[in-house]
């Protein structure tokens, strides 16, 4: 049984909504936000998932199809700060910044690109 409507499947108003980006999912019982395209200007979706006892595809929606609300414009970033702190961090980001903080890799990793532009001057074998 499907929890809840997976934000990353929305894609409506079809007419209305493109290039959809999940920024948070807080899951069943919570809501999601996105950036995205509004008839063709960026702007910040908001939508309640859903549950799998009351409402499984979430609101809003329009006959049946999970649909996006476009978020105010004079509310839009505070949304969008406020969605991009509760997120969890990516596995990805978590790498980045471990690597980061690691200055014997960041020496290695210098060394090695400092390298690769020394080869472009050799001449060609």
């Amino acid at each position: 049984m499907k929890l809840y409507c997976d934000p990353k499947t929305v894609l409506g108003p079809e007419k209305s909504v493109s290039n959809v980006q999940v920024v948070y999912d807080g899951g069943a019982n919570d809501c999601a936000v996105a950036t995205l395209v509004w008839e063709g200007r960026p702007g910040v979706g908001i939508r309640w998932n859903g549950n799998s006892r009351d409402q499984p595809i979430g609101i809003p929606q329009s006959r049946g199809h999970p649909m996006w609300l476009l978020v105010p414009p004079d509310f839009a970033d505070l949304v969008l700060q406020r969605a991009l702190e509760l997120a969890p961090e990516s596995e990805l980001d978590a790498a980045y910044r471990d690597m980061s903080t690691d200055s014997v890799r960041e020496q290695d990793a210098t060394a090695w690109a400092d390298a690769l532009i020394g080869d472009v001057n050799d001449p060609p074998r």
